[in-house]
């Protein structure tokens, strides 16, 4: 293991999760944060000149439709069901003074 954590980063690590850990749930987090770091030091080491970067593995394509009006103008047909209307708009008795 290359990548040795010190006590201070998990106390940092610990406050800034708000835990509060036991000895032993200190070291083994050390451990599991140099594992973690050695595998990305790994990874660090492949070849990817000519990759594409990517934001996901399969091809992400919009799948929305177009925003096109179907229903037209039913205003008259809206408000007909209003307890009232007033300049084309809803009018509602008053739920407070």
């Amino acid at each position: 293991m290359t990548n040795i954590i010190s006590d201070e980063t998990i106390d940092y690590v610990a406050i800034l999760a708000k835990l509060e850990l036991s000895e032993e749930e200190k070291q083994q987090a050390k451990e599991d944060m140099g594992k973690m770091l050695d595998y990305i030091d790994k990874l660090n080491e492949l070849d990817t000149t000519n990759v594409e970067p990517m934001s996901h593995v399969f091809p992400a394509e919009n799948v929305f439709r177009e925003d096109v009006v179907t229903n037209g103008d039913m205003r008259e047909e809206m408000l007909s069901g209003a307890p009232g209307e007033k300049d084309g708009m809803f009018m509602a008795p008053r739920t407070f003074e």
